[in-house]
């Protein structure tokens, strides 16, 4: 087993705590999916909101999905003139095979973040 790191995206429409929260959990179930990820596979998770996006914390989301006994942060995103509005990002500590390949998670508006990457697709 090695520690991995993975990150992902998505936008907001609105700050409204139903939208983030939607919008976490669409991003952290298909984080889960991609890599075939159970939760006590999970070391910790970092979620980051811009600054136009205070309505709800992302981690309830990822609570609400079973991952009760994972560490959680919540913090803000540097505010960068011109950068995506209403963004959470997430950056996932787990474990997996030694041969496993991160498949990162860049959804909706949020894929222009990372274009480079086939997996944000």
């Amino acid at each position: 087993m090695r520690l991995f790191a993975l990150r992902g995206a998505n936008c907001v429409q609105a700050n409204e705590a139903g939208a983030i929260l939607d919008a976490t959990e669409q991003l952290v179930r298909e984080l889960m999916a991609r890599n075939a990820l159970e939760p006590e596979a999970i070391v910790s998770c970092i979620f980051t909101l811009t600054e136009d996006l205070n309505a709800e914390f992302p981690a309830v989301a990822a609570r609400n999905l079973g991952l009760s006994r994972v560490p959680l942060l919540c913090a803000r995103e540097v505010q960068v003139p011109g950068s995506l509005p209403r963004v959470i990002r997430a950056l996932v500590h787990y474990y997996a095979e030694k041969d496993h390949t991160p498949q990162h998670v860049y959804l909706g508006e949020a894929r222009a973040l990372r274009a480079d990457l086939e997996s944000a697709q």
